[in-house]
């Protein structure tokens, strides 16, 4: 039997997710890399982003994780995706995300000469070919920038990702199958 919590009303309500929420973008160059970050506080790569704090929206984690993290105020675009994910039970974050990956749009040179990293946080960033992502991204993280990337060149307003794949179905119209 499911387990029920007391509602505010006195009566009773299922039980709900309470995932994690996170919002990063993705910042393109002239020749339509993606900008990728080395964190200094986990191994591997990631985009510019972060968690999303109490009270705060998707968008405005977004926008305030890019200024603290690269230490610029481009304007942040649409929403490309939302993904949502497991955590590992690896002993730091357990349970479910939500990740909002919006549209940074192009740099620049402007802007990305501009950039000053937060070096608490961030050790270097690198513009990355969309097809070799993979080799800085772990295989999650991989298919949300290269599923968000190619959502950027759609009609779509946004797209919804499960594990870094669109659901409900691929283009072929074949529902794909859950990856991991």
């Amino acid at each position: 039997m499911p387990t029920v919590s007391e509602a505010s009303s006195g009566g009773t309500f299922p039980p709900m997710a309470r995932p994690f929420a996170a919002a990063g973008a993705l910042f393109f160059d002239d020749q339509q890399r993606v900008l990728l970050v080395e964190p200094s506080y986990k191994p591997g790569w990631d985009i510019p982003g972060g968690f999303v704090e109490p009270g705060e929206s998707p968008y405005a984690a977004c926008v305030r994780e890019v200024e603290e993290e690269l230490g610029i105020t481009p304007p942040i675009g649409e929403l490309l995706a939302v993904d949502w994910a497991p955590r590992p039970h690896d002993g730091w974050l357990e349970g479910e995300m939500l990740l909002f990956v919006f549209d940074g749009g192009r740099l620049t040179d402007d802007w990305r000469e501009r950039i000053q990293l937060d070096m608490d946080e961030l050790v270097n960033f690198a513009f990355v070919p969309i097809d070799e992502v993979g080799a800085l991204l772990p295989p999650l993280h991989a298919r949300r920038v290269t599923a968000a990337a190619r959502l950027r060149g759609t009609s779509r307003r946004a797209g919804y990702l499960e594990y870094g794949a669109e659901r409900p179905a691929s283009t072929d119209g074949a529902v794909t199958s859950r990856v991991r």
